[in-house]
């Protein structure tokens, strides 16, 4: 069983930056694809980033593309997302997630963490 745990979040100001932190348990972490997706209030669970196993591919979506990095230290069971110029539209709460691609649909994933808030104050 993949347990999958966020951290980092927070309430910021508008232009500052966070580092959200995703650890993993279980043995099939280093061999799958992460993601990171959002949702705001009163909204759907929104694509982010994703990276494939061995980091050699990354995808983002294009409203955080040049802003947000995504990571993984597969010796640590830890993916990363970096988020610089933080914007109060990227408000929401953060879930990282294990799939079986490098997907932006959430369907390929098959484990979600609970989610850690990200707040961006105006």
């Amino acid at each position: 069983q993949v347990q999958l745990v966020e951290s980092g979040g927070g309430l910021v100001q508008a232009g500052t930056s966070l580092k959200l932190s995703c650890a993993a348990s279980g043995r099939t972490f280093s061999s799958r694809p992460m993601g990171w997706f959002r949702q705001a209030p009163g909204k759907g669970r929104d694509f982010v980033a994703a990276i494939s196993w061995s980091s050699a591919s990354t995808d983002y979506a294009d409203s955080v593309k040049g802003r947000f990095t995504i990571s993984r230290d597969n010796a640590k069971n830890t993916v990363y997302l970096q988020m610089n110029s933080l914007k109060p539209e990227d408000t929401a709460v953060y879930y990282c997630a294990q799939g079986r691609s490098p997907s932006r649909s959430a369907y390929d994933y098959d484990y979600w963490g609970q989610g850690t808030q990200v707040t961006v104050s105006s």
